[in-house]
């Protein structure tokens, strides 16, 4: 069954999304990201992928306090994500309760950096951040475009041990027009042992039952929550079914 993500995106320390990764075009959707968390918690979510929007365009980690907070105070297992780009900063990461962290623009910048996190900490506390617009991968919170095609770029990294890659489709993310399922059964099909976790224009429940009828093996989930488009009843509904 297809595991569900919910995503908290935090900027000035509230939760927040974006439209297709513009900082320009954000919503407030709660002044504290724990009471976000500790609903999920309640409805039986057990994965939570936090994004730090003030690290990503800081080029280092910033919200390390909230992703504390949560961690200390939930039972969520957290992904976090956003300015991650030092050893220190992923010691900070992991000290303040983070258990995996998802490494984007520094798997671009500096990829020696980010082949030692994965032999350092194991495949499995690092997932890989294919952020793509036009299937190029997109850096600096998709501030920035490089020339480099998606699928090789997952490939590379595939050969040096990565096992989970999150892969966001920058024009879907945060438009509730549904996602990219076409672009996502290509990359499993290429290779079916990748643990690709989906993300970018979940609208509907129909749509993640799509993506798991597709078989990937996870979705992450942020606006379509936020503007009630998909309520909690119907992703513990989808949970209990699946189970």
């Amino acid at each position: 069954m297809i595991e569900i993500i919910p995503a908290i995106d935090i900027l000035d320390g509230k939760c927040v999304r974006l439209s297709q990764g513009d900082y320009g075009q954000k919503k407030v959707y709660n002044e504290d990201p724990l009471e976000v968390a500790k609903m999920f918690e309640a409805h039986g979510i057990h994965r939570l992928h936090l994004v730090d929007l003030d690290g990503a365009k800081a080029n280092r980690i910033i919200n390390y306090k909230t992703l504390e907070r949560i961690a200390s105070r939930t039972s969520l297992l957290i992904d976090f994500g956003g300015g991650l780009k030092s050893d220190a900063d992923l010691e900070i990461a992991f000290d303040n309760g983070a258990e995996m962290v998802t490494g984007g623009s520094i798997a671009v910048r500096n990829p020696e950096v980010f082949s030692r996190w994965i032999q350092t900490y194991g495949a499995k506390r690092i997932i890989l951040g294919a952020d793509c617009r036009d299937r190029k991968i997109a850096v600096s919170g998709w501030t920035e475009e490089t020339g480099e095609a998606l699928l090789p770029f997952i490939g590379k990294w595939r050969q040096q041990g990565i096992i989970k890659v999150i892969c966001t489709d920058i024009e879907k993310d945060g438009m509730l027009a549904g996602p990219n399922i076409e672009l996502y059964r290509e990359i499993q099909d290429k290779d079916p042992e990748t643990y690709l976790i989906a993300s970018g224009g979940v609208s509907c429940i129909a749509d993640v039952e799509r993506l798991n009828e597709a078989s990937i093996p996870g979705v992450i989930i942020g606006k379509a929550i936020y503007e009630g488009k998909i309520t909690l009843k119907e992703l513990v509904q989808f949970i209990e079914k699946e189970d």
